[in-house]
């Protein structure tokens, strides 16, 4: 028994040094960090919080901040896009409800002038100087005809006046030019007694015939190829022509009105309207040009689709009839029939004009405007499809379709031969009347 005792005490004495010492090892490693700077160990980490649900009326706005800080490149691409949009979108609604008026002379009269030159039984023209007149401009309508004289005077405005000239006569038009420029020049009296004040001359609105024989280039007879060029190519370039003096003598704008729907998307049987685009075009960016130099704008408006139907049209574009098919040859329908048919069904909705009267009056009056417009429901849309999409995926989106060979070539060598015998004759007249 002492022997056991002995055991025990000393085991109990031996864990009393240990703990003493584990006591005393802790005390002094203590006192150590503290002399030597070094921080305290850190607790251990909480526990997680509990995973919130994902939906609920308290954790929407925290499961977004959360969503937000993990993925701030996507947020900032979003918050950049959207914002972007509603800027784009509220600019263009404040520029759409904006009042758009002419300036007055001093005594309170009308001293802004603007040319309208296009068929004045056109409803383009029409609406267009309607407006203009509207807005506060004294509106000038070209003419070539007592004809169409008349059709101007029936509108029943007294701003919008006939300005008579015959194109095709140099010395007459030259005429009515120094008649038009002494009418600007000559000081005016709005009523008796009035103080005068001059006419400022503020552009030139070129607005050509949106009018174009459709069909395949088979079908299209040499006189239709002579009209489209002489009246809407030639004669656009000719009225252009004619006032260029004035125009710099004013520093006047000139705005050149195009269809830009079928031409840039390259329809098939659309091979007139093609090559008359294409050559306004031409003309006005070399006018453009030219005149830059003297601090003269050109603006050039590229149309998309408009609903004139509350003024006697729909412009642009043309409505086909089914029934010119039955007028081809017999090959051009076996050929082309289908094809013509497919791609004539168009039921495209038009803008309101409303949206091309804010364009033409903010070309005229801006200060530096840009050089090409896009206005009109699918100018931009149908001109990016046309220079950047495949050709033939355009040709499918058209409805167009590989189609067999329906013709016998011989026959069809036979029959244009005969054919350019035939017109050999209108050609030469059309070569002498260009």
């Amino acid at each position: 028994m002492q022997v056991n005792d002995v055991a025990d005490a000393l085991d109990r004495h031996i864990d009393f040094v240990a703990d003493s010492l584990k006591d005393a090892a802790i005390r002094v490693n203590d006192a150590w960090g503290h002399l030597s700077g070094r921080p305290a160990p850190l607790p251990p980490p909480p526990p997680p919080p509990p995973r919130l649900p994902f939906f609920g009326p308290s954790t929407s706005l925290q499961h977004l901040q959360r969503w937000v800080s993990r993925h701030r490149a996507i947020t900032a691409a979003l918050v950049a896009f959207f914002g972007t949009s509603a800027l784009l979108l509220y600019r263009q609604k404040r520029a759409y409800v904006k009042k758009r008026r002419a300036k007055k002379a001093s005594n309170g009269a009308r001293s802004e002038v603007v040319v309208v030159a296009g068929p004045a039984e056109s409803p383009m023209v029409k609406g267009l100087a309607a407006d203009l007149e509207r807005r506060g401009f004294v509106v000038y309508v070209v003419v070539g005809s007592p004809q169409d004289e008349l059709k101007v005077q029936e509108n029943g405005r007294l701003d919008i006046r006939p300005l008579y000239m015959d194109i095709t006569e140099p010395a007459s038009a030259e005429d009515a030019m120094e008649r038009f420029s002494r009418l600007l020049l000559n000081p005016h009296h709005a009523i008796v007694g009035a103080t005068p004040h001059k006419l400022n001359l503020a552009g030139l609105v070129i607005a050509p015939d949106l009018d174009y024989p459709i069909g395949p280039a088979v079908t299209i007879e040499p006189a239709e190829w002579a009209d489209a060029m002489n009246i809407k190519v030639l004669g656009t370039i000719y009225t252009a022509q004619a006032f260029l003096q004035v125009l710099t003598d004013f520093r006047a704008r000139v705005i050149m009105l195009t269809p830009n729907v079928t031409s840039s998307m390259k329809s098939p049987f659309h091979s007139v309207e093609s090559a008359v685009i294409g050559a306004l075009e031409g003309f006005t960016y070399s006018l453009a040009s030219e005149l830059a130099t003297l601090g003269i704008h050109v603006c050039h408006l590229k149309l998309g689709n408009f609903d004139l139907s509350s003024i006697g049209g729909r412009q642009h574009v043309q409505r086909i009839p089914g029934t010119a098919v039955r007028t081809w040859p017999t090959s051009a329908q076996a050929t082309y029939g289908r094809n013509f048919i497919s791609h004539s069904s168009d039921a495209s909705r038009g803008s309101p004009p409303r949206e091309l009267y804010n364009a033409v009056f903010d070309a005229l009056v801006q200060k530096g405007p840009r050089q090409i417009w896009r206005v009109g429901r699918g100018s931009m849309a149908y001109e990016f499809v046309g220079n950047w999409v495949p050709a033939g995926l355009v040709q499918w989106m058209l409805g167009i379709r590989k189609m067999g060979n329906h013709t016998n070539n011989d026959r069809g060598a036979e029959t244009a031969s005969s054919e350019d015998e035939a017109h050999s004759g209108q050609w030469e007249k059309v070569e002498g009347t260009a």
